[in-house]
């Protein structure tokens, strides 16, 4: 069964992580993944298994809503360029969220992986 309080705090690490790791380009986003998994998969405790699964969540949750707002904020962009800048707005904005839909799966697997040793830690 999944821990949705293990997987929100390892959300909400990954966000705060994030946020700070702008800093360090790469390297933030990176740390912010492992973190955040680790602490979801600590949390739920348990098997490898459920570590891992929380850390997955929690990974690819973080990167769906980034890609969702950053999707919103350009469409609200292009909203300020009348209706053709608002078609073009949201078809641009699909485009990011598909990359950023990519770039949440490669995060997820970090996270796992991160999720399965703070499971095996927690033990």
């Amino acid at each position: 069964m999944t821990d949705w309080q293990a997987v929100f705090v390892g959300f909400v690490v990954i966000t705060v992580v994030g946020i700070v790791g702008l800093a360090f380009p790469g390297l933030g986003q990176l740390t912010a993944g492992l973190l955040g998994g680790f602490v979801a998969g600590y949390l739920a405790g348990g098997s490898l298994a459920s570590g891992f699964w929380h850390g997955l969540l929690a990974g690819a949750l973080g990167g769906l809503i980034g890609g969702l707002l950053v999707w919103v904020a350009v469409s609200i962009v292009g909203l300020t360029l009348g209706p053709v800048g608002a078609g073009l707005g949201a078809a641009i904005g699909a485009g990011i969220f598909a990359i950023a839909a990519v770039v949440a799966i490669i995060m997820a697997l970090e996270s796992a992986v991160a999720g399965a040793i703070g499971a095996a830690v927690s033990d």
